[in-house]
């Protein structure tokens, strides 16, 4: 019964560390088939703390800090459409204003908007494959984990 013990261990290493230590494998002290056969169950971690954060976790907030940067480039966008042509644009360049003509500034706030929906698109694509992966582990142990239950139970 080692050896499944063995590949169970493993498996669940791998998922904890897709999830960055939100779970861990251990063995249920209460809950035993046999004095050397452990049942073993998914637990959450005792030494996960509040200022680790996971890469899921760290994922969604990058996203969020584009989306937030996205609406306002998309806010400087609406005002340049509402100015005149000859209407005086400067940009802050370390401590000074340098004069800025108005198709240059919207080219520059448009490749902006480019760039960050490109940005949102790949890091949604990591945050869809992360989870992906998550659930792929996660399925792989519960399956390995009734397989182990029903050898268990078989030569009992």
């Amino acid at each position: 019964m080692a050896d499944p013990q063995k590949q169970l261990q493993a498996l669940s290493d791998e998922f904890q560390a897709l999830q960055t230590g939100m779970f861990v494998i251990a063995p249920a002290q209460e809950e035993r088939t046999s004095r050397s056969q452990p049942l073993l169950i998914i637990r959450p971690s005792e030494t996960n703390s509040q200022s680790s954060i996971t890469e899921l976790d760290g994922l969604v907030e990058a996203r969020q800090k584009l989306e937030s940067q996205q609406q306002e480039n998309k806010s400087v966008q609406k005002e340049f459409t509402s100015l005149d042509d000859d209407a005086n644009i400067y940009k802050l360049v370390g401590p000074v204003l340098l004069k800025q003509d108005k198709s240059e500034a919207m080219m520059s706030v448009n490749g902006r908007l480019e760039f960050i929906e490109k940005e949102v698109q790949r890091i949604e694509g990591q945050i869809q494959e992360n989870q992906d992966k998550s659930d792929k582990k996660r399925t792989e142990i519960v399956q390995f984990q009734s397989q182990v239950q029903q050898a268990a139970a078989a030569s009992a």
